[in-house]
């Protein structure tokens, strides 16, 4: 558990799906009366603090790199996914850390106590997963994604991390340089998920003439949001969460990043499918927390109509196997499909789908 694979080139896939296939489950990291420290203060460590206290797992503290190790028996969760976590995790071991877990599987062995659903493991593949997965690899647009979409299902499967020399991790979420170049003014963007709005200021900072549709149903969030677009002349928030129909469902609210619809929410808020909302969206960004396929599902409509440009966060739930990307195969002809991982541990991970007409 927890190795580095590097390849020169993409390995054959029937190779790949037969390690994915046969390849007994894994589990999160078995709970442990030992300290706990956080490796790692940046957007993640903040994170990772705010979930340990709502679940009430204090930390015994945070250090980074070049700080002294505060207790080598302790438990060391990595809360870094801008960097590879094996590298890190040999790093710490080599100083004494014995105990050392990436903070996404150790969120995941407290599923249940926060709606945070990051660190899952994906169970062997049937023979269906591998079917499918070979359609969705076969309909990938570069190489790069069908790098990426193996490096992506690596970690979910086996928690190893493969890297690829022709293939880095990409930076840009949402605005890789194939979106960029597809822009044209006066898009429609409708942002699912939009949280305090840095990707529609993204957006409205490269498109002339723009509308922006943000989409939040966290009342915490909205009130940020609002705040952060209050500049745009052309921007509306919506009270609401996308889904596959109009209804009402269950939220986990107050969560920051991780609110969102569940079983297990303690509020009721509106969905609305985005085919009834009534817009015509050019770009659509989903970032939903694994509602992203039922978000998808209602908008058969928008999409064959219209033709945006889509980004879909794929990283939440099983779905990012291979149903998500399915899915917008299946409803569009004439598209780019691209896979980028933006972070590692498979905790950035966006499908992109392009009409191939805006190259023109």
């Amino acid at each position: 558990m927890h190795r580095a694979r590097s390849f020169n080139r993409l390995p054959p896939l029937d190779e790949a799906m037969s390690t994915f296939a046969t390849t007994p489950s894994l589990a999160p990291p078995p709970p442990t009366e030992r300290p706990l420290y956080l490796y790692g203060a940046g957007n993640l460590g903040k994170l990772a603090r705010e979930f340990l206290s709502a679940v009430g797992r204090e930390p015994a503290g945070i250090f980074e790199r070049g700080d002294p190790i505060p207790d080598a028996g302790a438990r060391v969760a990595v809360s870094v996914v801008t960097s590879p976590y094996v590298t890190i995790k040999s790093s710490l071991a080599a100083r004494g850390c014995a105990d050392v877990v990436p903070f996404y599987d150790l969120a995941e062995s407290l599923r249940g106590r926060h709606p945070l659903g990051n660190g899952w493991f994906a169970d062997p593949l049937t023979a269906d997963d591998q079917r499918e997965i070979a359609g969705v690899h076969a309909g990938w647009d570069d190489d790069v994604s069908r790098a990426h979409h193996l490096q992506f299902i690596a970690w979910r499967r086996l928690r190893e991390e493969w890297t690829f020399e022709r293939a880095p991790v990409s930076t840009e979420r949402y605005f890789i340089p194939e979106v960029v170049e597809a822009l044209r003014d006066r898009e429609t963007f409708l942002d699912g998920g939009a949280y305090h709005g840095d990707v529609s200021l993204t957006f409205a900072a490269k498109v002339a003439g723009f509308r922006v549709i943000a989409v939040e149903p966290d009342t915490a969030n909205r009130a940020v949001l609002a705040e952060s677009l209050r500049g745009l002349a052309r921007a509306e928030v919506l009270d609401c969460a996308l889904a596959a129909e109009d209804g009402a469902a269950a939220f986990s609210e107050g969560y920051g990043f991780a609110s969102k619809l569940s079983a297990f929410g303690q509020v009721k808020v509106s969905t609305r499918s985005i085919d009834s909302l009534d817009v015509e969206p050019t770009f659509i960004k989903l970032h939903l927390e694994g509602g992203e396929l039922d978000a998808l599902r209602g908008a058969r409509e928008t999409l064959r109509a219209q033709r945006p440009i889509v980004t879909a966060t794929v990283y939440h739930n099983a779905d990012g196997i291979w149903r998500t990307a399915g899915c917008l195969m299946r409803e569009f002809d004439d598209y780019r499909f691209l896979f980028r991982n933006h972070c590692w541990c498979a905790a950035g991970a966006v499908v992109y789908a392009i009409p191939r007409e805006r190259r023109q």
